[in-house]
């Protein structure tokens, strides 16, 4: 008998977490039947819904590319601005030097 292994708790804390999810999965269902033409596959259609489908659109794919390109090119710059702050900071005085002058 599975239920002398759970406590009532954590059998509550399952069915409560199932439900959850089966909600989310229902209310995916209404723009199902709004839809003019039927997906092939009813998982490919909950999938995109719920946000888990990968980008089809080339134009999608290619502005990924760019946000991968460009988040390179910050990490770059962000280095390098460490390393042109640390060379600065040999030439400038000290903070107690500046305030007695």
């Amino acid at each position: 008998d599975y239920g002398m292994l759970y406590s009532r708790r954590q059998r509550e804390k399952f069915l409560h977490g199932l439900g959850r999810q089966l909600r989310r999965c229902r209310c995916h269902y209404g723009p199902l039947l709004e839809v003019p033409e039927k997906p092939n596959s009813a998982l490919d259609f909950l999938k995109h819904h719920l946000g888990a489908a990968t980008p089809e659109n080339p134009e999608i794919e290619l502005l990924l590319l760019e946000l991968a390109e460009m988040k390179e090119k910050y990490e770059a710059i962000v280095e390098e601005n460490k390393k042109l702050k640390t060379k600065l900071a040999q030439y400038e005085p000290p903070q107690e030097e500046k305030r007695a002058e």
